[in-house]
């Protein structure tokens, strides 16, 4: 049995799967569809680690009761910033800060102008289409708030990058910090318009909060990490959470995967502590009982998502070896191997 899945079984707070709901089975295919459309993905999808991610199924889950076309804006969501992931981590940009910001300020520069350039890149007219379907319902703080989360994120790659061209790495007291910038953390901010509701300013700046918000993003990284070790040190990539425990102790990777997940075990304690407190935190904002429950359902997102995450990383192919994607026996087509195999075979 698989490190993460038997980790779900030790902690309460994760114990409880997500759903899948039965009837979006279409996503699949119109999410697929647009980011081919789009040039996001090319040619057949299986053949890239984009293309199999299934982030149509990560949407489902994080949200089992929207309907299919506010799914299918998170799927398009996660797919755009998994693109933008990729082309981060990869040449010319992996290793160039210069690089970064300048794909940045054309993104933001994008939104901000409300179009694309002509002749745009994939990434600015997809963003600006999909900032012009979520951004006109939410206010101004909203956007505002987005923006300084991909802001962050932009500080956060542009420093990897650094790193990279150095041969440097994050500390292990650092990277908790740094993960959560490179982490995308402006999808966080989506839970909001998925839900119709916008968190209270004075909610954003308590402390509860931040441990409730910080230990759910710990937890999805951390996650992300153990699952993507093994393509990430193929390709001398030292940004994960394993890599860094095991330069700084002199830990082989199999057992630091093992510290990693009682890591995330003790995040999760920590996020369940902050939902005990929840009551009393929004006593003393003294809110009405409308934004309460706005509150109280955004909360409840949050704590999901770690198990949400974790289900949709064991089923989806984004982690997975090409090689070990599909393998060709004496019989036939084999299973595929999900990560629980990749797990459990460390």
């Amino acid at each position: 049995m698989s490190l993460l899945q038997s980790m779900t079984e030790r902690v309460s707070g994760l114990a409880t799967p997500s759903v899948l709901p039965s009837d979006a089975w279409p996503l699949g295919e119109r999410v697929t569809t647009w980011a081919r459309a789009n040039g996001l993905v090319l040619g057949d999808p299986d053949s890239s680690p984009l293309g199999r991610a299934r982030c149509d199924r990560l949407a489902a889950r994080l949200f089992p009761a929207a309907d299919l076309d506010r799914l299918e804006l998170l799927g398009r969501w996660l797919t755009w910033a998994f693109a933008l992931d990729d082309m981060l981590d990869c040449e010319p940009l992996a290793a160039s800060a210069t690089g970064v910001h300048g794909l940045y300020e054309a993104l933001l520069a994008a939104v901000r102008r409300g179009h694309a350039t002509p002749g745009a890149r994939p990434l600015e007219s997809t963003l600006v289409e999909l900032w012009d379907a979520t951004a006109a319902g939410m206010t101004r703080d909203w956007r505002r708030r987005f923006l300084q989360h991909m802001e962050e994120h932009r500080a956060g790659c542009a420093q990897e990058a650094v790193n990279r061209r150095i041969g440097e790495a994050p500390g292990v007291d650092d990277y908790p910090s740094v993960r959560r910038r490179a982490c995308a953390p402006f999808l966080f901010d989506l839970v909001e318009p998925m839900l119709d509701v916008e968190l209270p300013t004075g909610l954003l700046v308590t402390p509860w909060w931040k441990n409730l918000s910080e230990a759910t993003a710990d937890i999805v990284a951390w996650s992300n990490d153990v699952a993507s070790h093994a393509r990430e040190a193929e390709r001398g990539d030292a940004h994960n959470h394993v890599t860094v425990l095991s330069a700084a102790y002199d830990f082989p990777p199999e057992r630091t995967v093992e510290w990693v997940v009682e890591r995330i075990e003790h995040r999760a304690g920590d996020l369940a502590a902050a939902g005990r407190t929840m009551d009393e935190a929004l006593n003393w904002l003294q809110l009405t009982p409308e934004r309460r429950s706005d509150v109280e359902r955004v909360v409840g997102v949050f704590l999901a998502l770690p198990r949400a995450h974790i289900d949709w990383l064991c089923e989806s192919g984004r982690y997975r070896p090409r090689a070990e994607d599909r393998r060709q026996g004496d019989d036939g087509p084999r299973r595929a191997k999900g990560l629980w195999d990749v797990l459990a075979s460390m």
